[in-house]
């Protein structure tokens, strides 16, 4: 019997179907509220936040802060490699679920640009140009990792998926944010459902083990990130076994993430991993 599904292969031939129209609606849905988050201004220099540089995060559908980045690129080309399929090591690593991110804020840092844009105008010395530039690495590092603390302090794991910890650096007052849900409203219900969750975080957890097994010489931060996304994956499916049971879901506290992991607020000496 000829299949009659929308996937059917035995139908007629037609005008080949966009691209766009290929993936699943929830697909198609994260990355038309993507483009609208983008699409907004920011609110200091009134340009579009694709073309913007600064920091920003994910979040997942518990509103809990897991990757922390920075971008002198654009917003744009940066968070698309991460969520579009475009690669990034923190994707070739499997590092980070693209489908567990529900939420983005951005923290714009076009007045960084400028003032350094503005310095490099006035010198041709190779020797100034490459202090204004380790000032402006150093500013936007700044920004990072205060970023970066506030996402540890509000998580309550008080870890987070980064390979690489941001440069320690003094915590700066940060620049104002933009957040964003990404995740389609009609769709959320399925894609947040536990058990969905669950089955995602297991795959994720193998994948990234399945990198330190095949490339042994793996930084410490990817074997860090194993651990938290072994966390998160028993945090959440402790929480359903207790659920499914009629009991109180088990406190954070339950697993000793800091004995488990160690330092999250400074890189080890021996790390050469990538962003």
């Amino acid at each position: 019997m000829a299949s009659r599904g929308v996937a059917s292969y035995n139908a007629p031939e037609v005008k080949p179907p966009t691209k766009k129209s290929m993936p699943t609606a929830f697909v198609q849905g994260f990355r038309v509220l993507l483009q609208e988050a983008l699409a907004e201004k920011d609110v200091e220099s009134q340009k579009k936040l694709t073309g913007c540089v600064g920091v920003y995060a994910f979040y997942d559908y518990d509103r809990e802060p897991i990757y922390v980045g920075q971008t002198w690129e654009s917003f744009g080309i940066r968070i698309r490699r991460h969520l579009t399929g475009q690669r990034s090591d923190t994707l070739a690593y499997r590092i980070l679920d693209p489908f567990e991110v529900a939420e983005v804020e951005l923290w714009p840092t076009e007045g960084l640009r400028a003032k350094f844009a503005a310095m490099s105008k006035l010198t041709t010395d190779k020797n100034e140009l490459k202090k204004i530039g380790d000032e402006k690495r150093k500013a936007l590092d700044a920004i990072e990792y205060s970023v970066y603390l506030a996402a540890i302090a509000g998580s309550k794991y008080h870890a987070i998926l980064n390979e690489k910890i941001p440069p320690v650096s003094t915590p700066v007052a940060l620049p104002a944010s933009q957040r964003f849900v990404l995740v389609p409203p009609k769709l959320r219900e399925e894609r947040e459902h536990p058990d969905v969750r669950i089955a995602r975080r297991a795959e994720t957890l193998a994948r990234v083990a399945a990198v330190a097994h095949e490339r042994g010489e793996v930084s410490s931060g990817l074997r860090r990130v194993i651990v938290i996304q072994a966390v998160r994956l028993a945090d959440l499916a402790a929480a359903r076994l207790a659920y499914a049971e009629g009991r109180s879901r088990p406190s954070p506290t339950a697993i000793d993430v800091k004995e488990l992991v160690g330092n999250v607020m400074a890189e080890s000496n021996d790390e050469d991993a990538d962003d």
